[in-house]
């Protein structure tokens, strides 16, 4: 079924009904809402399903198109947060995915959701396309994912993407900060200097 015809267009304000609706009464996993890497970490656990559901909401009103959205025949069956790296508190905050170095420019993919009877049909790869191109359109010189090397993947454990499509794609290892996890990147754009 990969064949199938797939649209992307960016998380607006218009298109917020489509990416509630694909998210579902469980904020997608586990009443996240996105906003797992886009808060510290003590903030996001101190926030109600609503309240996170109410900040993506609000980040998407902003215009700052902080993600994808996937279409097959006119439905939301997918989604990517892309934003630049400066932007995602959680990953400022984090140990393990710390910045490997001082470049500017750096934008980043920190999630994924596919509605589940779509998985394994290329959708995490077509939105891995969409946000290189969303984020060089945008002015990114760097775009970095963090997805898991691992055979098998239980419940939402690929959330953030999973290696295979990240070498497909052209982007290559940075850091390994644990046994599963790979930081990766592609430049854009030559970066200045």
């Amino acid at each position: 079924m990969k064949d199938q015809a797939t649209d992307i267009h960016p998380a607006t304000a218009r298109r917020w009904p489509d990416l509630e609706k694909l998210f579902g009464p469980n904020g997608a996993y586990s009443n996240c809402w996105c906003m797992w890497w886009r808060l510290r970490h003590r903030d996001f656990r101190a926030l109600r399903p609503a309240e996170r559901k109410a900040e993506l909401r609000g980040w998407v009103r902003s215009g700052a198109e902080p993600g994808l959205i996937a279409y097959r025949k006119g439905m939301a069956v997918g989604w990517c947060a892309v934003a630049p790296r400066s932007e995602y508190a959680g990953l400022a905050a984090s140990r393990n995915l710390k910045p490997v170095d001082s470049a500017a420019g750096v934008w980043s993919v920190t999630c994924y959701f596919v509605a589940r009877d779509l998985r394994r049909t290329g959708l995490m790869t077509a939105l891995l396309s969409a946000a290189e191109k969303h984020a060089k359109r945008h002015g990114g010189l760097i775009l970095e994912g963090y997805p898991v090397a691992a055979e098998r993947l239980a419940g939402c454990a690929g959330y953030t993407g999973v290696v295979p499509a990240y070498e497909r794609a052209g982007f290559r290892v940075v850091a390994r900060p644990s046994r599963a996890l790979r930081i990766m990147r592609k430049t854009l754009r030559p970066t200045p200097g």
